[in-house]
């Protein structure tokens, strides 16, 4: 622990960002040589100044960091810093990566690692196609990386792991502030076989210019990012922009035209992201960059959607839905059916799992279904 108390009281100086941090760590190898260093030789790296020899010279360990390292400790919980093995590669080649992670899980995954953000108030179309894709690329062997807020994030998180593989869950908080709260138990799923990090210190609070900050580091984990339902101006936006500015791929699924929440994700189409319509639009990109093999659970999750099967009157009802709610009043206007009757195949196409209800009886696909 005395090796990354360096990295901590590096971090520590003010002045000292993560653009200087990094050209520092490149020029000296770690912090305790840059420590060691003379003046001249401090001043010698690019952006330090005098002012900044001084204060590196000067400075005194804040107290919160003690603190903050006996509480690493106590909950066995990890730092991983740039020169540590398991600090993710891709993370390294970004202008700007964090020093070190708090880490909780393992980061042993992400060689082949795909971000998925979009809209926290997703529509249930979202969720749907957020759940689906993440699921299907977990099957053929991709880690997929968000943000654990509510929305498109958690249903990328439960997704991969339906899909049997490992997620990674970058927060915009310190890791004994787990945000949403009501996402708690799954930030302990997703440790048993991935990782949730933080580059903030552990009881920071989710301040909301902290979720920009955050982004950086879910793109830069990433060889492409994938958004489902963003709004023209949202953190999924910035993390696409981010994506394209680390050079990474960028992916955007399309929506109703009639959606204020998919007129972000049809002008990253405009600009030029790729248009995903199904996984292999995805897989395509990278198949002579990565091995992308089926895991074990590929088939499973692969030929779900064709083991559902529905009655003639259930396809006839399900064929007048859509990703986007309908009121059951006009699904009994264009099927001709008793409302007793409607209701009762409704109700069978939701144990089925093919269809939700939403408030104010609106109904809604959740995914596409086959006999």
């Amino acid at each position: 622990m005395e090796e990354i108390l360096s990295w901590f009281f590096l971090k520590s100086v003010p002045g000292i960002g993560n653009h200087l941090f990094k050209r520092l760590i490149d020029h000296f190898g770690s912090p305790e040589l840059i420590l060691a260093a003379s003046d001249s030789d401090l001043a010698a790296v690019d952006g330090i100044s005098t002012t900044l020899v001084r204060r590196i010279k000067n400075h005194r360990l804040p107290e919160w960091i003690q603190q903050d390292i006996r509480l690493v400790k106590q909950k066995n919980i990890r730092i991983v810093t740039m020169n540590d093995p398991d600090y993710p590669e891709l993370l390294l080649h970004i202008p700007d990566p964090p020093p070190f992670l708090y880490l909780q899980g393992q980061l042993d995954h992400t060689k082949k690692t795909i971000a998925m953000v979009g809209s926290r108030m997703a529509s249930s179309y979202g969720i749907s196609v957020a759940r689906r894709l993440s699921a299907e690329l977990a099957a053929y062997g991709l880690t997929v990386v968000s943000g654990l807020a509510r929305g498109i994030d958690t249903a990328a998180h439960e997704g991969a792991l339906e899909g049997g593989g490992p997620t990674v869950a970058v927060l915009g908080s310190g890791l004994e502030r787990i945000y949403p709260s009501q996402n708690y138990h799954l930030s302990r799923k997703i440790i048993r076989d991935g990782a949730v990090i933080s580059e903030f210190p552990l009881l920071t609070e989710p301040e909301p210019h902290h979720f920009p900050i955050r982004n950086r580091i879910i793109s830069g984990i990433s060889i492409g990012t994938i958004v489902i339902e963003a709004a023209k101006k949202s953190g999924s936006l910035i993390t696409a922009r981010l994506a394209a500015e680390q050079n990474r791929e960028v992916f955007a699924v399309p929506g109703s035209i009639k959606s204020y929440k998919s007129t972000g994700t049809h002008t990253l189409i405009k600009q030029g992201a790729k248009l995903v319509e199904n996984v292999q639009d995805i897989l395509e990109e990278f198949s002579n960059v990565i091995d992308i093999n089926l895991n074990s659970n590929a088939m499973r999750v692969l030929s779900e959607k064709e083991s559902i099967s529905l009655t003639p009157e259930e396809n006839e009802v399900y064929k007048c839905l859509d990703h986007y709610p309908v009121h059951i009043d006009e699904l009994g206007r264009k099927t001709a059916m008793m409302a007793g009757k409607l209701a009762s195949i409704l109700l069978g196409l939701e144990l089925k799992g093919v269809v939700e209800q939403l408030p104010g009886k609106f109904f809604t696909k959740v995914d596409e279904a086959t006999n």
